[in-house]
């Protein structure tokens, strides 16, 4: 029997084009009062659970949370493996094609990884969060923090730290301060990698993004 393909050794290009394939049938019904109760996750492998092998990533079990203490809101995953901010501030039109309620930003942390100027980062965010709101003026918006590790030189972590703050001040938007908070460096809850969080750590960081979720909803 001819094996699956996995999703990460699909070239880019194609990824993007399934992805966006998969949130625009969740978005597809017609408008009707439940569009106004989807939270929409734009974010890149660590939103896409990468690695987990089938264990629940942070989106699914905010979805878990939800069905249980606030039923009726739908997550809707539109992250990507590999994404950017650039590549985020590309789509995010396509993206909030249809109806929703809360759009939460987790993109960021490939650009430092590759060393993206941390000024160009902040202006793709802003620009993403301009964006959703000319589409929909009414959205609430979650901006979830990054942080380099200290390899990437003092100068640079620490100008990449406060672009999340300064951005979620500047256009007025919910910060999640750290996304990886007790997550970031900590083997037992990371992949061999050290990048991405295993079953463990994505349980930590849907303890990080709830509280601000959660006070964002009203409840």
């Amino acid at each position: 029997m001819k094996k699956r393909q996995p999703i990460e050794s699909i070239h880019p290009r194609l990824r993007l084009v399934i992805t966006l394939v998969l949130v625009l049938i969740a978005l597809a019904p017609s408008a009707s009062a439940t569009d106004s109760k989807n939270i929409v996750l734009l974010g890149d492998s660590i939103g896409a659970g990468y690695g987990l092998d089938g264990e629940p990533a942070f989106a699914t079990l905010l979805q878990q949370r939800l069905d249980a203490e606030n039923p009726g809101w739908k997550m809707v995953n539109a992250s990507v493996s590999g994404d950017t901010t650039a590549g985020g501030l590309r789509r995010i039109g396509w993206v909030l094609k249809r109806p929703a309620a809360v759009l939460i930003i987790e993109l960021g942390g490939n650009d430092g990884l590759r060393g993206v100027r941390p000024e160009e980062t902040r202006r793709n965010l802003e620009g993403i969060i301009d964006q959703a709101r000319k589409r929909q003026p009414g959205l609430r918006i979650l901006l979830a923090g990054m942080q380099m590790p200290g390899n990437m030189g003092r100068d640079y972590t620490e100008a990449f730290r406060e672009i999340f703050p300064a951005v979620a001040k500047a256009k007025d938007v919910e910060l999640i301060p750290f996304l990886l908070e007790g997550v970031g460096a900590q083997a037992e809850f990371n992949q061999a990698d050290m990048i991405h969080p295993n079953a463990a750590g994505h349980r930590r960081v849907a303890d990080n993004v709830w509280p601000v979720l959660k006070r964002v909803l009203g409840t």
